[in-house]
């Protein structure tokens, strides 16, 4: 009789494992979202004080983000919120040199896209991505 409860058992276990994976799998699935655009990104750098101020232009693919904006040279950063249409306002002031590594990373459901520039003053681009 142990021998039966036993195969019952793990037969259960086993039908209880396969529900929960297969429920797993039948949820939406999700795109992932891109990375940011270094176009779209403009940096106000404050030479004497040695800040950097970051804006992001309006991009559906990041309504409502969390942005986070890391200096990895100097590892400081700030977190915003990125607005309904995706745009992110002027960010509070980060410690910030012109040459310094930036990791701009926006946040949305679990899923992180990131690109790193060379900080410079006003817009970047895609020759100031991070050769790192």
């Amino acid at each position: 009789m142990s021998t039966r409860r036993t195969l019952l058992s793990l037969a259960l276990a086993l039908l209880i494992g396969m529900c929960l994976a297969l429920s797993s799998c039948l949820g939406s699935p999700t795109v992932p979202i891109p990375p940011p655009e270094p176009t779209r990104m403009v940096f106000n750098v404050d030479t004497t004080g040695g800040t950097a101020v970051f804006t992001y232009d309006a991009d559906s693919s990041y309504s409502n983000a969390v942005v986070y904006v890391f200096n990895r040279d100097k590892g400081v950063g700030v977190i915003t919120t990125a607005e309904a249409d995706g745009s992110v306002a002027p960010t509070d002031p980060f410690a910030g040199d012109a040459g310094d590594n930036v990791v701009v990373t926006f946040e949305l459901d679990s899923q992180l896209g990131s690109t790193c520039v060379v900080l410079q003053q006003g817009r970047s681009s895609a020759a100031n991505e991070c050769s790192q």
